[in-house]
């Protein structure tokens, strides 16, 4: 199944019930690890919305829900490793439990900026949640990297929130630039 997402042409690489099969994988893993405590949710807007909203929807323990925006690819189909941070969190995070949900983690270079970030607001703890891994794209390694649905070769992928110019995040699936 191919698509065109503006100027560019993707095909199906990860099915919509593969990625619902994975999410409720991953839920399950997090209802267990975090069973008695109330995490903090931080979706990593503005790819993983759909992501964050599927996860917490199958989480059988209470969650908070926050988000934080930033930014490194600006519309095109690389990274340009200069970080936007546009939107903070509003909440006090000190002695809490966070989980960062990222739509794609790929040279580690975005996340690796939030945590430290938040490093200094002395939360209980930090795990990563990521929908797709590049191993090979990989240029720090994120020790608080605890969960992933899937890891993908260094493709540039669209779709479930994934965006090319801002357009293709409606796509049910995951799909690779052909």
């Amino acid at each position: 199944m191919k698509t065109q997402v503006a100027d560019l042409t993707f095909e199906l690489s990860i099915p919509y019930a593969a990625i619902e099969k994975r999410i409720s994988e991953i839920a399950t893993e997090i209802t267990s690890d975090y069973s008695g405590r109330i995490p903090v949710m931080v979706g990593i807007l503005n790819g993983s919305f759909l992501f964050v909203a599927d996860l917490v929807k199958q989480i059988e323990i209470p969650v908070e829900v926050t988000f934080a925006k930033l930014a490194s690819y600006y519309g095109g189909t690389s990274t340009t490793r200069k970080i936007r941070d546009d939107f903070d969190l509003t909440i006090d995070i000190k002695g809490r439990d966070i989980i960062l949900v990222e739509d794609i983690v790929d040279t580690g270079n975005t996340i690796h900026y939030l945590i430290e970030k938040l490093y200094t607001r002395e939360p209980a703890s930090i795990a990563v949640c990521t929908l797709l891994l590049k191993p090979q794209a990989l240029e720090r390694t994120v020790p608080e990297l605890k969960y992933t649905g899937f890891e993908i070769p260094n493709d540039f992928v669209v779709g479930y929130g994934l965006d090319y110019k801002e357009l293709g995040r409606n796509l049910k699936g995951i799909f690779k630039k052909v």
